[in-house]
């Protein structure tokens, strides 16, 4: 792999004032503000990071245009993740819709917020598939270790479809590898065994205790590392969810020492290549 764009596959862009954030509350001080590009721009800058892929923060179709109108003029956003209503029995057009939109990469239902565990698995979402397939679309998945069934079902239920895990999957880092290690390993490993899915490297300092250091998430990396790969891994930096237990710099910084032990083209796939192949990513003409 040859210097490939650096890319964050996984961060967010929202204004409070829309009013569809249901979770994002004046009382999340740190994160209850608008947050746009000129925000990130230092901090990918920082880094050196190229591009991101934007994915949604509502369950709303409002949002997933609004953020493709941002992303129209936008050369920095490579891609935008939105949000269908999956079981609609219109949502294949919606889908058909939208993706006239070139920046639309892929969708991410807020599994992780739905009163029932088992909803993906349980809810005729054929319709959405069929045309996120057909379209050359991918699918975020938000959860936990408790949807671990849940979404191993609905995995091998669509075998062609191109899905990723966000979030490592959101392990217990805080309660300590003693309280739900175990449980949340067996989860990755299950979803490791299906090809078509891939892994972010992401949302793992928020989900560590504050004072978190590379020793903190180390165990958990690992693995990752072991079950995915570095071909179905990419980093992310959940920037501004990042902010409540941590900073841009410090959390790429992390990442990269934490797969120090990878070749230079292996962290270059993580850091960009992966990001790029599996969301189909191009070079903006704009850019």
């Amino acid at each position: 792999m040859t210097n490939p764009e650096r890319i964050d596959a996984h961060q967010h862009y929202w204004d409070p004032a829309r009013g569809d954030y249901g979770w994002l509350t004046p009382e999340m001080t740190v994160l209850y503000r608008a947050f746009g590009p000129a925000d990130l721009a230092p901090l990918r800058a920082s880094c050196a990071i190229a591009r991101t892929v934007v994915v949604q923060a509502a369950p709303t179709v409002e949002e997933t245009r609004w953020l493709l109108d941002l992303a129209r003029n936008e050369p920095s956003i490579a891609g935008v993740v939105g949000w269908v209503p999956l079981d609609d029995p219109h949502a294949g057009t919606l889908i058909a819709e939208l993706a006239r939109e070139p920046k639309l990469r892929g969708v991410r239902p807020m599994l992780q917020d739905l009163p029932d565990d088992d909803w993906i698995a349980k809810a005729n979402t054929t319709h959405a598939v069929d045309a996120l397939i057909a379209h050359d679309l991918t699918f975020d998945a938000l959860v936990f270790t408790r949807h671990a069934n849940a979404l191993a079902t609905f995995l091998a239920r669509h075998p062609a479809l191109r899905a990723v895990v966000d979030h490592g999957a959101k392990p217990p880092i805080a309660a300590g590898e003693a309280s739900g290690y175990a449980a949340w390993a067996q989860a990755i490993s299950r979803f490791a065994h299906f090809p078509q899915v891939h892994c972010k490297l992401s949302g793992l300092a928020t989900e560590a205790a504050p004072g978190w250091d590379d020793a903190t998430l180390a165990p958990w990396v690992a693995h990752l590392l072991a079950a995915f790969g570095p071909k179905r891994l990419m980093w992310g930096s959940d920037w501004p969810v990042l902010n409540l237990n941590g900073d841009y710099a410090r959390w790429h910084a992390a990442s990269q020492r934490l797969l120090a032990t990878l070749s230079d083209d292996e962290r270059a796939g993580v850091f960009g290549g992966n990001a790029t192949a599996f969301y189909r990513l191009t070079r903006d003409p704009a850019g």
